[in-house]
């Protein structure tokens, strides 16, 4: 599993790297420049800047009005019973969302930002244990990684959301029995070459001694053939891989846990979804297309005439 996951993480290296170097055409982080003279312009242009804010504000009054988004429709026979059953789940959809789930509102605003520069970001919905309701959090692209031949989530035989815990978090888990008590390793603290881009244009660095999320966490959904768990097909010499969640140690390379992925009387076992695509673009293959991509070579051109121009009268 281990080796399947930094396969599949080699071969979207020309994507991060496409994404690193579009962030720059942000222009939240003014750098002196020296070149074609000391004190030339470094100013960039708010082309790709603008067209991100503006796509969040809209987005977010949309699909996140005061109200609350959810709203019902009743299908086939409509009678006042069903009518009102139809307006209490909306009610209580709606201050779930808005009341109980804290984090819906920010981290959804956070995702309506990113979507438009990256071109997808993902959600994962899941019933947390330890709350005892729903979750629904932001996944950032860099941090779901996937075969390279897959298509979409529906069909994807393998899926790893990189989790960055701290080790009080996993002791807590180990400790509720979620996970397997074992002996865990630190993951080196290198920093992938996104992260390094947040943080230049945060302004923000790492101490070095300090590490805030010290365990890199894989969770995989994998389909696999266990010998405990197996569904045999009608060839009697062939087992059928059946959906898993196996959540791995990067540093130590041992195995936290194992859990079924279907619902227990499914006799079919389909695997349970948690993740959620959104895509600004439908892009050519399992990623879409962002601002980066559309006008990425417009907003670098428009910054290139621009500090030329200032240079010029300077």
């Amino acid at each position: 599993l281990i080796n399947d996951f930094k396969r599949d993480k080699e071969s979207r290296q020309d994507w991060e790297q496409g994404y690193v170097s579009g962030l720059d055409l942000l222009g939240f982080r003014y750098r002196d420049q020296t070149r074609p003279f000391q004190g030339a312009s470094g100013v960039t242009h708010p082309l790709l800047a603008e067209a991100v804010t503006q796509f969040q504000a809209q987005a977010y009054k949309e699909l996140l009005p005061s109200s609350g988004p959810v709203r019902t429709q009743v299908v086939g026979d409509d009678t006042q019973e069903v009518e009102n059953q139809a307006q209490r789940v909306e009610d209580f959809m709606n201050y779930m969302l808005m009341e109980k789930m804290e984090e819906y509102t920010p981290e959804f605003d956070q995702l309506l930002f990113y979507l438009p520069l990256a071109g997808s970001a993902f959600k994962k919905i899941y019933y947390d244990e330890l709350m005892g309701r729903a979750v629904s959090k932001f996944i950032p692209a860099e941090d779901l990684v996937v075969p390279y031949y897959a298509t979409d989530l529906k069909e994807c035989e393998r899926i790893t959301h990189i989790v960055k815990m701290s080790e009080n978090d996993i002791l807590k888990q180990q400790q509720a029995g979620f996970y397997r008590d074992i002996e865990l390793q630190e993951t080196s603290p290198n920093q992938s070459d996104i992260q390094k881009k947040y943080d230049e244009l945060e302004g923000t660095s790492s101490s070095g001694n300090n590490i805030d999320f010290q365990f890199n966490i894989l969770e995989m959904h994998v389909d696999l053939d266990l010998d405990e768990f197996e569904k045999t097909s009608n060839d009697k010499s062939k087992n059928v891989k059946i959906p898993y969640i196996v959540t791995v140690d990067e540093g130590s390379q041992k195995i936290l846990s194992i859990y079924r992925n279907w619902d227990e009387k499914d006799e079919l076992k389909i695997r349970k979804d948690y993740f959620v695509h959104f895509k600004f673009l439908p892009g050519l293959g399992f990623y879409g297309f962002g601002l980066i991509h559309m006008i990425g070579g417009l907003s670098r051109s428009a910054t290139q005439s621009l500090r030329q121009l200032l240079d010029a009268g300077t």
